[in-house]
């Protein structure tokens, strides 16, 4: 993949994990999301599966994408609460696993569009 391609990928993958942290925890009506069922149930699986579109359409390097969108989700957490926080530490650990299941989404769309390719 060209590298402005990447960046732009890499841009929408970021703009979706900031907008479904913002949008779940304005609907929960809580500070962070992952407080509200609905982001377990709603948000995050919805956050998988953008990851595994990602991986489908920029089919490089496809675990970037659930790095990114999470990434971004802790720093929409930070905006929201206005702090970074003494805890950050272990929510980025946290976020980090949580990204597990996206990369995974990621690389099976990608293998899945590499093999649809050949």
């Amino acid at each position: 993949m060209n590298e402005p391609r990447a960046g732009v990928a890499c841009t929408m993958a970021i703009a979706a994990g900031m907008a479904l942290w913002f949008a779940a925890s304005i609907i929960a009506g809580r500070r962070e999301a992952w407080d509200a069922g609905i982001y377990w149930v709603v948000f995050y699986p919805i956050a998988i599966l953008t990851c595994g579109l990602f991986g489908y359409l920029f089919p490089d390097r496809p675990w970037r994408w659930a790095l990114a969108l999470f990434l971004a989700q802790f720093v929409a957490m930070a905006i929201r609460n206005g702090e970074i926080g003494n805890l950050s530490p272990i929510g980025l650990i946290v976020f980090a696993v949580l990204a597990l299941p996206g990369t995974a989404a990621a690389r099976f769309a990608s293998g899945m569009k590499k093999k649809r390719s050949d």
